[in-house]
């Protein structure tokens, strides 16, 4: 049996050994209103610890007959309220999405906020579409994840729930006739190898925000269609606090890319009031028929939002 373990050309790997996915923990905190524990989880399909029963490592063995798909939309997104990111992507994401902050035992993880209401992305429309101009790098190797075994080697997974993993021959094979991983799974592979060094460099990042307290808490106030309700849970940089550092500080920050990230934070807090308008225009399509031809018309009226 082959196993697609990155950086060991080690097989003794068992097919079914449980894996640790390489994302963030579930976060456990308590929130009012959305982002509970399992939302995060559910966001990064994981549960720490456990074979996840959709989560396959790739091989030989179960997957040189099987062919996979290229995902066509997002709903396999469509209920994740927050989705972690990577600091090496902060500056495109701050272009089109808000970012935030959540605790995680005692440190922080960074996240782009996606929805207002528990278990809703906003930015996935009901066809499955990408409202905004940036998807994060968490959904871009779907249904391809890479996790961790027991041994603590690195090892390529397939979501065998995604729908997009079949027989026949449509789609594109794993394996090349000589029995090696294709130049398309190759990419892939590369690719999650790099979001997992750089999210240790998030990691770090976020824990020098909070070394030099500059992390405080983000209470938003939505006024919704159905009314105003509080989004609690997130924080964001405290931009006095961060003003007011000593110039050595601020080249520490800097040097580590912490200072970069704090300010793209704070850039991204402007995306906000687009999200609100996206969920009252959505909760008015409710009690309607659904158009046709998306209208994003609304995103240009002015929010009704308060930042805390």
């Amino acid at each position: 049996m082959l196993l697609l373990r990155l950086g060991s050309g080690k097989n003794s790997l068992p097919p079914y050994q449980a894996l640790t996915l390489d994302t963030p923990a579930p976060i456990e905190y308590s929130l009012p209103l959305i982002l509970r524990a399992q939302t995060l989880s559910r966001a990064l399909n994981t549960v720490r610890g456990k074979v996840v029963s959709a989560i396959k490592p790739l091989s030989r063995e179960f997957h040189a007959g099987k062919r996979w798909l290229r995902y066509a939309g997002y709903p396999f997104a469509a209920a994740d309220t927050i989705c972690p990111l990577v600091v090496q992507e902060v500056t495109r994401a701050m272009l089109s999405l808000p970012i935030a902050f959540v605790p995680q035992n005692d440190a922080f993880v960074l996240v782009a906020l996606q929805g207002l209401e528990q278990g809703k992305n906003l930015l996935v429309t009901a066809d499955g579409r990408w409202r905004s101009g940036y998807v994060p790098a968490h959904y871009r190797s779907f249904p391809f994840q890479l996790a961790t075994s027991a041994d603590n080697q690195q090892v390529l997974c397939v979501n065998e729930d995604s729908g997009l993993i079949v027989d026949g021959t449509e789609g594109e094979p794993f394996f090349d006739d000589a029995g090696n991983p294709t130049a398309a799974v190759s990419e892939i592979m590369t690719f999650l190898t790099q979001i997992a060094s750089n999210r240790l460099s998030t990691a770090q990042i976020c824990a020098q925000l909070q070394q030099f307290q500059l992390l405080q808490p983000w209470p938003i106030t939505v006024q919704a269609a159905a009314g105003p309700h509080n989004v609690q849970g997130l924080y964001r940089i405290d931009e006095p606090a961060l003003n007011k550092l000593p110039a050595d500080d601020l080249m520490t920050l800097r040097d580590s890319g912490a200072l970069l990230t704090a300010y793209c934070q704070l850039l991204s807090m402007q995306h906000l009031p687009a999200l609100t308008r996206v969920l009252i225009h959505e909760q008015q399509l409710a009690t309607k028929p659904m158009p046709k031809e998306l209208d994003l018309d609304f995103l240009n009226d002015s929010g009704n939002i308060n930042f805390g």
